[in-house]
């Protein structure tokens, strides 16, 4: 059962009331669907259920960046076929103006570029009112250093390790000094926040971000490019894990 914006996961499996992080793993992996078959989204999203925590879903609007995907009503929809909790990420303009219907629907995290908002601390305020965690998404040409005090209104901090707007891009190492940047920044203020990591994470990429600090990671044609989508997912968190446990 889930408790859209509360506190249980899919699967039934509980969730640390103060990090939302599934009790026995300290580490997200949300398959995108923006990789997925576009003709069977309720079947590709069931696919992943008993190896996925979240759902990512991208919505981009052809202005925000250039290309489109799907709107609101398509994910009021997606989100009655599937278990999972919605990792909803908006690449699209005014998101002051759109964010809260999708926290209104269900989605369990709403992230919003930082480019793009009026008011990113009031809109994180708005959304969390409505139900949702409020997440602040950082693109690959925006540097992090201005919007860390504002941090404490987030719940997640999405880190773009690609330029916004498609899937299948190379994944960008240089960009998780910004992952690095954001954890020092949280451990020096005790900050409790998901860091989140979107572009090009696949097997041979998911320990660096892992590494540099990342706990949540967003990949797309990783896990439905591969035959079995589950244990793709289970492969990369097990990498991920491994680097964690390593210290």
């Amino acid at each position: 059962m889930i408790m859209r914006g509360g506190r249980a996961a899919a699967g039934g499996r509980s969730i640390h009331p103060y990090t939302d992080r599934v009790v026995g793993s300290s580490l997200i992996v949300a398959p995108s669907i923006l990789a997925a078959d576009f003709a069977r989204l309720g079947e590709e999203a069931r696919a992943v259920e008993g190896s996925a925590d979240w759902l990512h879903v991208d919505v981009m609007d052809n202005h925000f960046v250039p290309n489109l995907t799907i709107g609101l009503p398509v994910v009021e929809h997606l989100l009655k076929a599937t278990t999972l909790p919605f990792d909803t990420h908006l690449m699209i303009e005014a998101p002051d103006r759109w964010a809260l219907g999708y926290a209104e629907a269900g989605s369990y995290n709403v992230s919003f570029h930082v480019e793009a908002a009026a008011d990113p601390v009031g809109l994180a305020k708005n959304l969390r009112a409505a139900g949702s965690k409020a997440g602040l998404a950082i693109d690959r040409d925006t540097p992090i250093e201005p919007y860390l005090e504002i941090l404490p209104h987030f719940d997640t901090l999405l880190i773009m390790t690609i330029k916004a707007g498609f899937g299948g891009q190379k994944f960008m190492p240089e960009l998780l000094d910004k992952v690095r940047t954001a954890r020092r920044h949280l451990a020096s203020g005790h900050l409790e926040l998901r860091i989140e990591v979107d572009g090009g994470i696949a097997e041979d990429t998911i320990e660096a971000a892992a590494e540099a600090g990342a706990d949540a990671f967003v990949a797309g044609t990783a896990v439905y490019a591969a035959d079995d989508p589950a244990d793709a997912v289970r492969r990369l968190r097990r990498r991920a894990e491994a680097v964690v446990a390593g210290g």
